[in-house]
């Protein structure tokens, strides 16, 4: 991890998790820093993946996983090509768009797992063939599961960026830090 995690405060699991989260969300975001939209739909190494493509994921997964654990109904679950169409930009879609969007749904998160009266309390998973039969899961596996996810990704995108232009996360956050700072 190429930048430190802090807890909001000793002992506040809430706050260390939500931190975690949104220094995974970070590492996938930095990853796209000072691209154009024509670079963020190139797929440069072996993989299929773009860094737009990814954001559009992370967006798209973020949603879901919020929508299912505050009980929303989802619609209809995607065909495999659909699902396929969830990691590459469209027509009329664009980095800073899911960025945005991505925006949103993290405020959103970050609101719902705050009101949360316990990180124990649990939501049903939707039937799907690799869920267990009437299974639930805690706040608590959301938030390390979306961890999980952004990080699976952080690491896809860092070698999707260091393909492009050979920019790795360490200069990519020492980038971030001279434009905040400018």
């Amino acid at each position: 991890m190429p930048a430190h995690v802090l807890a909001e405060a000793h002992g506040d699991e809430r706050g260390a998790l939500l931190a975690f989260l949104e220094a995974q969300r970070g590492g996938l975001r930095r990853a796209a820093l000072g691209l154009t939209d024509e670079q963020t739909k190139q797929r440069p190494s072996a993989s299929e993946l773009s860094l737009g493509g990814l954001l559009k994921h992370a967006a798209q997964v973020e949603r879901n996983w919020l929508a299912i654990a505050q009980q929303r109904d989802l619609g209809e679950r995607p065909s495999e090509s659909e699902w396929l169409l969830g990691f590459r930009l469209q027509d009329g879609e664009t980095a800073a768009g899911m960025l945005e969007l991505w925006e949103e749904a993290a405020a959103e998160t970050e609101k719902f797992i705050r009101s949360v009266p316990s990180l124990d309390d649990t939501f049903p998973l939707p039937p799907a063939p690799w869920f267990p039969k009437d299974a639930r899961q805690s706040m608590r596996w959301l938030v390390l599961h979306l961890i999980e996810e952004f990080a699976r990704h952080a690491g896809h995108a860092d070698i999707v960026r260091e393909s492009l232009d050979g920019k790795t996360a360490f200069a990519l956050v020492d980038e971030e830090r001279e434009g905040s700072q400018g």
